[in-house]
């Protein structure tokens, strides 16, 4: 790293000199003039990268430099030292984006940390980050694989995603491709608990909550109070993260849990599923009219509403419900004008599209491609859609109506890297996660192949329908154009197989603050 040049602007600076020989034996490069015009006539000609700037000052005075210097170099970060305690003083100079604010006397030490804190600190964290994770590494592989419980897998993937967003500034990037390395062993190792388990899941043996059971379980006993319930598409427990301290300006969170979808991991059975309360073959015999196998024509998700009113009809909840779907910026500012209308119904459903029309439109679009290129900034493009979509003002509106908002998912994505061939004897679906049909012949070491679906709760076309479920960041590719369709595809953002990021899910309860 580059000396850090420090330029010190004091009209007593002579008096300093301890204090300047301190940050020099610290490795800082110190330079010194006794006043505004001086320092700015050498801030034009030299770089320096921090100004710790006296504020009683003759003739140009501490706040007068100080706009000074925010004209000539914006983002030049400056420490304001002072003996004012005056609260107008202290407001000036934090209106104008100062980096810190000292008052006299000053330890040594104090610059040193303010210094630090403003020049360093990013190092600082990457570094001790570094460190922690090394410590971490044996501890974490030990546990993947040893979990033997759904809870244990919740755990370690909320481990993952720590120290995905901690090492996301990791400079040399090696630690980084570790944790990758980690969580692709990590999801294989998942891949295989989920196989001998999901079955005993939906007999209800040692199993978590399921997408099918996630109203009964944990919606329902919450509906003492007016409640809305925002079903945010394809949102992953890393992007809830990241979306959470936008929400906390409004929100309180009460509790924060994990849910599991349901296989395929794909909003056609993952979401409806939630609705309807049922497996995907207990829709297709309950609820014929409503169902819609994979390769059948039309909107696989226009019943949802109808789901969720033969399921209160099932438990006898006679609640006072809405339900409304979201897919675009218009959508949403009409939501908002009849928002007022909602106040007083026991539950407000509003499920909203846009992350999975982000995850596909990073697909087709290559502007989408640059702007979401890996995980990192996938969470970082969330974040700045939430932070700038109805969705938001939504979540306002809500709190001041003292409504509990209950934010969860139907399925997450997960960014896919291994193409695997999958061939069939017939036509099949098209999700590159999964792939139901007749002689399904993929790779034993990129999926898992179910012949039996009933026993994981899935519907049959017929008698000699499999499924197959691609795992860790496996996609399917036929054989025919197969280099074409891999470079179109991979790093792509896809869903409905058998990961983490696709299975375990957030399901946040907040409360207005």
């Amino acid at each position: 790293m580059n000396q850090l040049n420090i330029l010190w602007v004091d009209d007593e600076i002579h008096l300093l000199k301890p204090h300047i020989l301190f940050l020099e034996e610290k490795g800082y490069l110190v330079s010194q003039c006794n006043s505004g015009y001086e320092a700015l006539k050498r801030i034009e000609k030299e770089h320096f990268n921090m100004v710790l700037l006296d504020e009683n000052m003759p003739g140009m005075d501490g706040l007068q430099t100080l706009g000074k210097i925010k004209e000539l170099q914006p983002t030049l970060k400056v420490i304001m030292i002072t003996n004012n305690q005056e609260e107008r003083i202290m407001n000036d100079a934090l209106g104008s984006k100062i980096a810190d604010y000292l008052l006299k006397p000053v330890h040594p030490n104090q610059i040193l940390l303010s210094l630090k804190k403003n020049l360093e600190l990013p190092k600082i964290i990457s570094d001790k980050a570094t460190t922690d994770y090394q410590k971490e590494f044996g501890i974490l592989s030990g546990e993947i694989e040893a979990a033997q419980t759904h809870k244990d897998w919740v755990d370690i993937f909320k481990k993952l995603i720590f120290w995905e967003e901690t090492l996301e500034d990791e400079k040399s990037g090696n630690l980084s491709e570790i944790l990758e390395s980690q969580k692709l062993t990590a999801n294989k190792y998942f891949a295989k608990f989920v196989e001998r388990n999901y079955p005993l899941w939906i007999k209800g043996q040692d199993a978590p909550a399921l997408s099918h059971r996630l109203y009964k379980e944990k919606i329902r006993p919450l509906l003492n109070k007016k409640t809305l319930l925002v079903v945010l598409d394809n949102l992953r427990f890393d992007q809830w993260r990241k979306i959470a301290p936008i929400i906390d300006q409004y929100y309180q969170i009460d509790h924060e849990e994990a849910y599991y979808a349901i296989l395929p991991s794909a909003t056609h059975y993952a979401r409806n599923a939630i609705f309807s309360g049922l497996t995907p073959l207990e829709m297709e015999k309950k609820h014929p009219d409503l169902w819609k196998d994979d390769l059948e024509e039309g909107g696989k998700n226009n019943e949802e509403d109808s789901f969720f009113k033969a399921q209160l009809q099932r438990l006898d909840d006679s609640i006072n419900w809405t339900y409304d779907k979201i897919s675009n910026l218009k959508q949403g500012q009409r939501y908002l004008s009849k928002i007022h209308q909602l106040k007083d119904n026991d539950l407000n459903i509003l499920v909203y599209n846009t992350i999975d029309i982000l995850s596909h439109a990073k697909t087709e679009m290559n502007v989408i491609k640059e702007l979401a290129s890996d995980d990192k900034a996938y969470r970082s493009l969330t974040k700045s859609w939430f932070e700038n979509s109805p969705l938001l003002e939504i979540v306002k509106r809500a709190a001041e109506m003292d409504l509990q908002l209950i934010l969860t998912t139907d399925h997450g994505t997960i960014r896919v890297k291994t193409p695997s061939i999958i061939k069939a004897s017939r036509e099949i679906n098209s999700n590159f996660r999964y792939k139901l049909g007749s002689n399904l012949k993929a790779s034993s070491k990129d999926s898992i192949r179910i012949d039996d679906p009933q026993s994981f709760g899935l519907s049959s076309m017929s008698i000699s329908t499999n499924y197959v479920f691609a795992v860790a960041d496996t996609f399917f590719a036929y054989p025919n154009n197969y280099n074409q369709f891999i470079n179109h595809y991979k790093d792509s953002y896809q869903h409905g197989g058998i990961s983490l990021e696709e299975m375990i899910l957030p399901f946040v309860v907040l409360y207005p603050k």
